[in-house]
């Protein structure tokens, strides 16, 4: 096994806005720290520039977003275009909720790395996040 491969997956997990559920988020946080990895969650109500900073501090492979309000496209534009100033570049970007499927596509255009609607299985998830955190 390399280096990389050995290092735990450190994962930032955030409501951004004003969605006041994190049931969701909770349980996807569980299910990723039980497939053993560091999670960091934000709680509720965190702006974009709360998340960015937070995962430079914790030093994240991957910001996981929770968004279930419906605005999961122009948030994630403000993230990606935050990231990209900040010069995050290796920082990979996974979205889940309430996600309708023609819009998986443009958030991959916008440079979200994976894309979990609701329902997604946990095992799912989490082997979704282990793929973008190791590219």
């Amino acid at each position: 096994m390399g280096e990389s491969e050995k290092r735990t997956i450190r994962v930032l997990v955030a409501k951004p806005g004003l969605d006041g559920h994190d049931r969701g988020a909770k349980v996807v946080a569980q299910a990723l720290k039980e497939a053993g990895m560091e999670v960091i969650y934000t709680g509720l109500h965190q702006t974009i520039d709360q998340i960015v900073q937070t995962a430079l501090q914790e030093d994240v492979d991957v910001i996981g977003l929770s968004i279930l309000s419906g605005a999961h496209l122009p948030i994630c534009e403000e993230l990606i275009k935050k990231m990209r100033e900040k010069g995050m570049r290796d920082v990979k970007v996974a979205v889940g909720g309430v996600i309708p499927k023609r819009d998986v596509e443009k958030l991959k255009a916008l440079g979200v790395n994976a894309v979990f609607p609701g329902g997604t299985p946990f095992d799912t998830i989490v082997e979704g996040i282990r793929e973008i955190a190791a590219t």
